[in-house]
């Protein structure tokens, strides 16, 4: 096709008469493709945001090409590109009739209307589409007619989680009541139910639901190495058992794999349609990488930039080597001076927040996170350093992605992997051509098929899931694995699935130990709040079948201690500064106490409450119910850390919780704080709650 043979750049720096010519060229050459191309085919589709980015460059000498343009984006599909004010009236009319003003006035393309039409007729879809596709507009369209009332959307992180529920209290708080919290309770009302899996299979409240939404549903796929994955599968599982129909969104799956006698029906719409074009700049020859990265990443034309790191460690590391080498940014200097006053002079995060640079991994507090997100979006902090995890759903304006290392963790990434990567370059309305800086192989491109668990035969599925499948549900074969789990542990309901989130064997090879331990002395029979030496036992009785690096500690003394400490702390911010004084490793590493953190909220409670349920098999007496209630919000508050995850910082709120605060209460002293400028608050403080408030 003739426009695969355009030299963009070349084009852009014409001007006069070459550059009309040129331009008309582009336009007649595509519109002549149009006839003999597939509809979504990406580097025909390309061309329309390209033209839109030359038009911007170029507003004054190309004003009469507008509504070719338009023309152009309406033969494409494309319709979000057509310019109402400037296109003809059939093209104008095509724009209007799918403009949809109660979501703001955002203007669908085709492959949108497509994906629509089917869920609106009520059958169930698993749609497959790029990154810049627009895949989360849907579900706001869905809400905003009258067809369902209670909604169950399950979401792979929690970050992704106060984005949806933000986006949502903003345009459906009146139709609405939005759960995402276990202290939050449904009623009759219309609702929203959000939650990551391990949220929402537990929920009691649920009821009959109109729909079940599934964002990153690859992630059903064991293959795909993710250890959530049966507790994701358990999870929907059991929301699509209640569910009239279901909608599951994910990027570039190629085939879904499906038992023949599968009970759950769907359509399968798979699509290369994206709404931005992407420039790829090869790197791989580069001598020393490292060093033409560091000099990327100080250009600002590449701002704002995702850099791609394969680990937290990593990222960390690059951070502190950029903050040493440059500025980036004066616009930070007041969340730099705020990280070091809460959580330590010595943090490696402070310094590289001053100088520009923000980090973005599972290990980041999560209002700290939030707020690094939404600086990078606003500008304020033109580099963010990430891991998969902002790769897997949040929102950014990358206007650049920078893919340095080849792996993730330790495992070189596929190229589904690569293509999510290179699909947060641009953005519409903000970056309509994005660019992708490639360091190393692009992997070898194949298709890729998606089997999740709870779509495979019965000989397929993992002993893990089988505890969550009803008994009517349940063949012959896995009724028998059932039962043997069932006695060998000597547990049943949700103490079964509680084995099961940590893996049936391990659980087998706890309850051993916990037996040899009782055998030995009665230290795991306590009650109300443990001491240090009944804190290590359970440690070193869980932590014999898992790894204590897991949990954000070296050994199993460092784990007790810590957790003790935490439990004493007066509040999060002493804990914090203290662990920050007395830190002597690697700077990169010292992080590790906010993985410590997360392990609190779920991995620990966990393996806690296994222990106990083994323990009282034997004695009645143990009861770590006080404790089991309190670590999951670091034995403060609940409501603290509900809005810790909101995007308040609880070393903000904390200071303005009164015993027996509800959240509106709090929230509402907190807004009567915003508004007092001589108050206790800083502006930046201040300006921070204003935004997540």
């Amino acid at each position: 096709m003739p426009v695969l043979d355009i030299n963009w750049n070349k084009l852009s720096a014409l001007s006069g008469s070459d550059l009309k010519r040129e331009t008309f060229r582009v336009l007649q050459a595509a519109s002549f493709a149009i006839q003999s191309t597939d509809t979504d085919d990406p580097n025909l589709l390309e061309v329309v945001p390209r033209l839109a980015d030359l038009l911007d460059a170029h507003p004054e000498e190309l004003l009469s090409y507008r509504p070719l343009v338009s023309s152009l984006a309406r033969s494409t599909g494309l319709w979000n590109y057509i310019e109402t004010e400037w296109a003809d009236e059939t093209d104008a009319l095509i724009a209007e009739a799918v403009t949809a003003p109660e979501l703001g006035g955002v203007t669908f393309h085709r492959e949108q209307i497509k994906a629509l039409d089917t869920l609106l007729a009520g059958r169930n879809l698993i749609l497959s589409a790029p990154t810049s596709f627009g895949k989360s507009l849907l579900i706001d369209a869905l809400l905003s007619t009258d067809r369902y009332r209670r909604v169950a959307v399950v979401l792979p992180t929690i970050a992704l989680l106060d984005e949806f529920r933000r986006r949502f209290r903003d345009r459906f708080s009146e139709k609405f009541k939005l759960v995402m919290h276990q202290s939050e309770i449904s009623t009759d009302d219309p609702t929203i139910f959000l939650g990551t899996q391990e949220r929402l299979i537990y929920r009691e409240d649920l009821g009959n639901l109109d729909l079940t939404v599934v964002d990153e549903f690859y992630k059903l796929d064991p293959d795909r190495r993710d250890e959530r994955s049966i507790t994701l599968n358990a999870a929907v599982y059991r929301l699509l058992k209640r569910s009239k129909q279901f909608f599951f969104l994910g990027p570039n799956i190629d085939t879904i794999s499906v038992a023949p006698d599968s009970r759950w029906n769907f359509e399968f719409l798979r699509t290369r349609f994206s709404t931005v074009a992407v420039e790829t700049l090869d790197l791989r020859a580069v001598s020393n990488k490292r060093d033409r990265l560091i000099a990327e990443v100080g250009e600002d034309r590449n701002w704002p930039a995702l850099v791609f790191i394969s680990s937290p460690g990593k990222a960390n590391k690059l951070a502190i080597e950029l903050s040493e080498k440059m500025a980036v940014s004066e616009d930070t200097s007041d969340f730099a001076v705020w990280l070091k006053s809460n959580i330590g002079q010595n943090n490696f995060l402070s310094l590289a927040v001053y100088y520009g640079f923000g980090v973005h991994h599972g290990r980041i507090p999560r209002a700290i996170a939030a707020q690094m997100v939404r600086l990078f979006n606003q500008g304020k902090l033109p580099v963010l350093l990430c891991t998969s995890t902002l790769i897997e759903g949040v929102n950014t304006a990358a206007k650049t992605v920078m893919i340095f290392d080849k792996t993730i963790n330790r495992d070189s990434y596929d190229f589904f992997t690569y293509s999510n990567i290179k699909g947060r370059a641009g953005r519409l309305g903000q970056h309509h051509v994005g660019q992708v800086m490639v360091f190393n192989d692009i992997p070898e491109q194949t298709e890729l098929d998606v089997s999740p668990t709870l779509f495979s035969d019965d000989d397929k599925l993992p002993d893990e899931y089988i505890v969550h499948i009803d008994k009517p549900d349940r063949s012959k074969r896995s009724d028998d694995r059932f039962r043997y789990y069932r006695d060998r542990l000597g547990l049943e309901g949700d103490e079964l699935k509680l084995a099961s989130s940590i893996g049936l064997e391990t659980a087998i090879a706890i309850k051993d130990r916990v037996i040899r331990s009782l055998e030995e002395s009665d230290i795991l029979i306590w009650q109300n709040w443990p001491r240090w030496p009944e804190i290590l036992e359970v440690c070193e009785v869980f932590c014999s079948q898992q790894k204590v690096g897991s949990f954000g500690a070296f050994n199993t003394r460092q784990l007790a201690t810590l957790i003790d400490k935490l439990r004493k702390a007066e509040d999060l911010k002493s804990f914090l500064l203290r662990q920050d004084q007395s830190y002597r490793g690697q700077p990169e590493s010292q992080d590790n106490i906010f993985k410590f953190l997360r392990a609190c909220e779920y991995g620990l409670p966990q393996n806690f409450a296994l222990v106990e349920l083994f323990v009282r098999q034997s004695s009645a007496q143990a009861d770590y119910s006080l404790f089991l209630g309190s670590i999951g919000s670091w034995f403060q508050p609940e409501i603290l850390k509900e809005l810790d995850e909101e995007g308040i910082p609880i070393q903000i709120s904390q200071a303005f919780y009164v015993d027996g605060d509800t959240k509106t209460t709090l929230r509402n002293r907190l807004y009567k704080a915003i508004l007092n400028p001589k108050g206790a608050l800083s502006e930046f403080e201040r300006e921070w709650l204003r935004q997540a408030l």
